[in-house]
């Protein structure tokens, strides 16, 4: 079998998520390709030295330039913070090398423009970690929607909500920064619109309103201003004619993982909830009397790429299954296989709605994200 050389940068909790899908994948999937851990970039020399170690690659640099141009690394992958995220993968494609991108692609559109431009231009694979739309029944809920089975969407209310700054005292950390891009729209909020849009379809326009509820937070033995949002609602039009609602929120006493949606359509309903991915509740308008009500669709194996990893229903995927099947797809468009999804030029996309809802917040106006492309 041959192998691909793998440049990994940065070792936080999703760098170490992609090591256990490169670790697992060719034992799951059949592929040609077998990833092998090269090089792991990190903040000094002595951290990387010794998370490579613990992770097993085989080499280590503080010096990101270093593993993009290692004549071994057949693709970078980044899980880097957010504003390393532009120059490390327009290096990377530079050198025609193909790039794996944890979300958001970018701090701004213009850079995410740019990435998506160049991967297009020299026909780059790209893959960008918006592991939630790999979930099997995302999948089925979108089969659902396209075929008409329960009519034409009407209404979408999407969310994603977690409480792990909503303690005023939780500590600052790098996520407030506003070099990062944005605050909780750009870290929850991005996964939600990515949702929508898989879902319900493109969106049109957005009417935004971002708030931050803790000014500041404690830092040390003093304090930091807090310039970024912990709060983000936004009234949504879709192109095809469905209206709804979107939030995200760092602030969400008791919920820990509460990306959920559910979509109206002419004929019935989809109700989905992150907290329990294996399931899918549909509701169908062609119901009996007295048999009325929702049916809850299980994941399992007649559901796609589930029967790799066990072959009986009611045992259930997780996070970590999602990113080996998220990582399948790049091993599969380098095959020669379909193209990945999400790629740069989708999280483009998705990035747009998120300079839209930002610009809509700040001059209370609605607007479109197809407006939002720079020159």
């Amino acid at each position: 079998m041959k192998t691909l050389g793998i440049g990994l940068i940065g070792s936080g909790f999703m760098g170490r998520c992609h090591v256990n899908a490169y670790n697992s994948i060719a034992s799951i999937f059949e592929v040609s390709q077998k990833p092998v851990l090269k090089m792991l970039a990190d903040a000094s020399p002595e951290f990387a030295s010794q998370q490579a170690k613990a992770l097993q690659f085989e080499q280590s640099t503080a010096d990101w330039q270093e593993l993009v141009q290692h004549p071994e690394v057949d693709v970078v992958d980044i899980t880097a913070p957010n504003h390393l995220h532009h120059p490390i993968a327009i290096a990377a494609m530079n050198l025609a090398k193909p790039v794996y991108c944890e979300k958001p692609l970018a701090c701004t559109l213009a850079e995410a423009q740019e990435m998506a431009n160049l991967a297009k231009s020299k026909k780059i694979s790209t893959l960008v970690g918006y592991n939630y739309l790999q979930n099997p029944l995302m999948r089925t809920a979108r089969e659902i929607v396209q075929c008409g089975e329960i009519g034409e969407p009407i209404s979408f209310r999407g969310v994603h909500s977690e409480d792990y700054m909503a303690n005023p005292l939780s500590p600052y950390t790098t996520r407030l920064e506003a070099s990062q891009g944005g605050g909780v729209l750009y870290d929850l909020g991005s996964h939600i619109i990515s949702l929508a849009r898989s879902i319900a379809g493109p969106i049109q326009e957005v009417l935004g309103n971002l708030t931050t509820v803790v000014p500041e937070r404690p830092s040390g033995e003093t304090t930091r201003q807090v310039h970024v949002d912990d709060q983000a609602h936004c009234l949504v039009r879709f192109e095809n004619g469905c209206v709804g609602t979107l939030e995200a929120s760092w602030m969400a006493w008791g919920r820990k993982m509460h990306l959920a949606f559910e979509l109206t359509c002419t004929k019935g309903t989809l109700v989905f909830n992150q907290e329990q991915f294996n399931e899918l509740r549909l509701y169908d308008a062609n119901q009996k009397a007295g048999r009325d009500g929702f049916k809850t669709l299980f994941s399992g194996p007649d559901h796609p790429h589930y029967s790799e990893f066990c072959p009986a229903p009611g045992h259930q995927l997780g996070f970590n299954e999602l990113k080996v099947i998220e990582l399948l797809q790049l091993l599969r468009a380098l095959e020669g296989g379909d193209a990945c999804w999400p790629d740069f030029t989708e999280a483009f996309e998705i990035q747009k709605v998120l300079e839209a809802v930002k610009l809509s917040s700040e001059e209370v106006r609605w607007c479109s994200p197809q407006s939002m492309i720079t020159n």
